[in-house]
């Protein structure tokens, strides 16, 4: 078990920084990326990944030496909100498309807003799948008990805020009154036990 949290942690490391790089590069320069276009955008962006993927993996050693130790009931909590992040995942890709997932409404060049997602877990909560993430992470982090996947899971709470704050402002730009609309009726993190009457 030692060994499998190890490894669970450093794919961690390498991965969650990552993703979050990712929509911190795209979001807050859509306009620009819009002009480049879609594969020399990612190809730069890619670039970008690969050189922090092998900083984080050449410090990898020293930024995994402190170690709790993994405890069986942590592990239990875990694998209960590993669940609860599958089970979101699962309602998540009934209404994502691998171009959404990847951001590519927002760097088409063309002058189509795409489509607003408020249907299904949608109209519940506007954001589910940074939620997901966050349990994720924290189920990672819990399993683990590595104090480098704590630092990431403490660092992931106000750069996602940030990130949605910066998504949101976007997704204003694109879709107007429509958005502002369903962000009156939507929360955006915890979800409604109830979707709205107008979305049904």
């Amino acid at each position: 078990m030692e060994t499998a949290a190890y490894w669970v942690a450093q794919a961690t490391l390498l991965g969650f920084p990552a993703a979050l790089t990712f929509w911190f590069i795209i979001h807050p320069f859509t306009q620009w990326w819009r002009r480049l276009g879609p594969v020399k955008t990612y190809l730069a962006v890619i670039a970008v990944l690969i050189l922090l993927e092998l900083l984080l993996f050449l410090f990898s050693q020293p930024l995994l030496r402190i170690h709790f130790g993994v405890s069986l009931p942590l592990a239990a909590i875990a694998l209960f909100l590993f669940l609860t992040s599958v089970y979101l995942g699962i309602l998540l890709l009934k209404h994502l498309t691998p171009a959404i997932l990847f951001g590519l409404p927002q760097l088409s060049r063309t002058r189509s807003p795409g489509k607003l997602l408020t249907q299904g877990i949608y109209s519940r909560i506007r954001h589910p799948r940074y939620l997901q993430g966050g349990i994720a992470l924290t189920s990672l982090a819990l399993f683990t008990n590595y104090l480098v996947v704590y630092l990431i899971l403490a660092l992931y709470i106000p750069l996602i805020y940030l990130i949605v704050l910066l998504e949101e402002r976007e997704l204003l730009a694109r879709f107007g009154q429509k958005y502002q609309e369903y962000s009156r009726r939507v929360p955006r993190f915890i979800p409604r036990l109830l979707p709205p009457r107008s979305s049904r």
